[in-house]
């Protein structure tokens, strides 16, 4: 079966999530998208990790095909919708592996559930901006566009009118991606993905803008934000691309300096995503760690 035709579970966790059981036997690996992201994200580098365990994949509230119906997108809700996954679906203590926005849960998680999260692998993870580590001037202006009233509305709904090939490409050039480097049946899960979401219009757009401005409102906390990482007693590995445009490389480090216990890994000439731009050499600093802490 290719990964175009993935084949959906879905658990009642206070309303449908949407997941994917790639198999694999031992402790699970829960694999967490980030904002706008869903479950395909990880199709690269599912099938490999299932030799360390029994790999899941989860669509968080408002993404893929997990709807917001009766529930919100805000980061704090996430964090609760994957408390329920890890302690329903996964059932022992995971390794959470988080990319973006989903680094974040896996950190609020390890913090406020720490007996659910065996370990962390933090991907390019949503962390506060590091002083003088500079950024990126189009994508400050493009979240400081979103996350005001009424203009983050109106772009996000010219956005969903937008063919959905289009939106794929242009989100994955953001993360530092070009499709036609991908597979062609990966490439296909994800627009398949976005065309199911993008036909929610309206309601696709609040819940982009509720993940995004709760998240943003978190990561402007920095000192609460560091509380948060001093408590953490779960091991981890991050792994940051050093031209990741949405998180900057001084962010990173001042993690990786905030815990100097836990192993910091730079991919060169790599964006936000490298499980999906670089599978390989993400897989090679993943697996071995993953021996020793799974």
């Amino acid at each position: 079966m290719s990964v175009y035709e993935l084949e959906y579970r879905v658990a009642d966790l206070g309303g449908p999530v949407h997941y994917a059981d790639f198999g694999g036997s031992g402790p699970p690996i829960v694999l967490v998208h980030g904002l706008g992201g869903a479950l395909q994200n990880w199709l690269c580098v599912a099938p490999r990790l299932r030799a360390h365990g029994r790999v899941l994949a989860l669509d968080l509230a408002g993404h893929g095909r997990t709807p917001s119906r009766g529930r919100t997108a805000r980061v704090g809700a996430n964090r609760l919708l994957l408390d329920r996954f890890l302690a329903v679906v996964a059932g022992a203590p995971a390794v959470v592996i988080g990319n973006s926005m989903g680094g974040y849960l896996a950190l609020a998680e390890a913090a406020a559930e720490p007996a659910r999260v065996s370990a962390l692998v933090l991907v390019d993870a949503a962390v506060p901006l590091a002083p003088g580590g500079g950024f990126d001037r189009g994508v400050l202006a493009l979240f400081a566009a979103m996350a005001t009233p009424v203009l983050g509305e109106a772009l996000m709904l010219a956005r969903s009118r937008r063919s959905p090939e289009s939106r794929v490409r242009d989100l994955l050039l953001l993360c530092g991606v070009d499709h036609g480097t991908l597979a062609r049946d990966v490439y296909e899960a994800h627009v398949a993905v976005a065309t199911e979401h993008g036909a929610l219009g309206r309601r696709a757009a609040a819940d982009f803008l509720a993940a995004q401005r709760s998240l943003m409102n978190r990561l402007l906390r920095r000192r609460k934000f560091f509380e948060m990482v001093a408590g953490i007693r779960a091991p981890a590995l991050v792994i940051q691309g050093d031209r990741d445009r949405l998180v900057r490389l001084p962010a990173a480090r001042a993690l990786a300096a905030e815990r100097p216990d836990w192993r910091l890994e730079v991919l060169e000439g790599v964006g936000h995503v490298p499980q999906l731009q670089v599978p390989d050499r993400f897989l090679a600093i993943v697996e071995p760690w993953l021996r020793t802490h799974s």
